[in-house]
């Protein structure tokens, strides 16, 4: 197993704490200096909060934790393709890297829908993986959609 599997093991164990509180089964983690930072998942429904995405709280929590919103020289690792207002927060967090798992056609903004990634608008650049145990996290999406259905 290599690093980047290593850690999103452990997003997927917080993808697997939002589906037990009936949340979309999303989790992420934030590492730096390979060392665990922080982790978190989706909570939108539970907290009545549209922004209340895997990547939202993370980014709270670690800013609230290191006592700075910039997040720099940090990886940020998520089960699901991020979308558009968690790109936008990564950004302004100055997260080095971010390690996502499963594509997201919908409301991926990482290539899939749109590829924001390249955009010029942004005064930072993030380093982009996708695919990774990209099987795992999409099947704990697709079980919870099929139980809802």
């Amino acid at each position: 197993m290599n690093t980047d599997e290593k850690w999103m093991n452990l997003a997927l164990e917080e993808a697997t704490k939002a589906q037990e509180a009936n949340e979309i089964p999303v989790g992420a983690i934030i590492i730096n200096n390979n060392k665990l930072v922080e982790s978190s998942h989706n909570q939108s429904i539970m907290r009545n909060d549209p922004t209340a995405h895997a990547e939202i709280l993370l980014l709270k929590k670690a800013g609230e934790k290191q006592k700075n919103y910039r997040l720099i020289g940090t990886t940020l690792y998520v089960t699901l393709e991020p979308c558009a207002m968690c790109l936008g927060a990564m950004m302004h967090a100055r997260i080095k890297r971010v390690v996502f798992g499963a594509y997201d056609k919908k409301t991926g903004v990482c290539g899939s829908c749109i590829d924001l990634t390249k955009a010029d608008c942004f005064n930072h650049a993030i380093q982009f993986t996708g695919g990774v145990l990209e099987k795992e996290c999409k099947n704990i999406l697709q079980l919870f959609f099929k139980d809802k259905r």
